[in-house]
């Protein structure tokens, strides 16, 4: 049985474009991804990400030999397919909306395969977990009243809990 939606969902419901449809998984890998990110954020790049931030965290653990980017291998797979499909980029990579800073040529190779490097393999799925944030964070997902968007959160909650179990100060 749902319970009751709270006053912000109330309101939500009401004025936010799709979200009365939105179903109530979809709202909560959502919902959970705010906290998760916030979490990540917080704990591990303190409490300021930037690309520029994730990549030397990247980096930093590729040499202290922490990196182990093969726990993450299922994540990678899906957004692979997500965004690669029948030999060629598919309709969703254009909407991550890759800025200079988030290495698109790299996230590129990886998502194609031309690049399968540890280093850069973690590097491409952070800069696309990066993406899902801001463009949730700044309204891009809105466009499309975040519809179809489970799966990809669902994902990027995995990346999330893993990297903070891995590299987080949780108590």
């Amino acid at each position: 049985m749902r319970e009751e939606p709270s006053m912000s969902e109330r309101w939500l419901e009401a004025r936010a474009p799709g979200f009365k449809n939105l179903p109530d998984a979809d709202r909560r890998v959502i919902f959970d991804f705010s906290f998760l990110w916030s979490l990540f954020e917080a704990q591990i790049m303190e409490n300021f990400a930037r690309a520029d931030r994730i990549r030397e965290k990247v980096d930093a653990w590729a040499a202290d030999g922490t990196l182990e980017a093969t726990q993450y291998d299922l994540q990678l797979a899906y957004f692979r397919n997500r965004y690669f499909a029948d030999g060629a980029l598919s309709h969703h990579f254009p909407y991550l909306d890759l800025r200079p800073a988030d290495h698109p040529a790299l996230v590129q190779a990886v998502i194609e395969g031309a690049n399968d490097d540890p280093r850069d393999r973690m590097l491409a799925l952070l800069m696309i977990v990066w993406r899902l944030r801001n463009n949730l964070f700044h309204g891009a997902k809105w466009a499309y009243q975040l519809r179809d968007q489970r799966e990809n959160f669902t994902q990027a909650n995995s990346v999330l809990m893993r990297m903070l179990e891995q590299h987080g100060q949780l108590g």
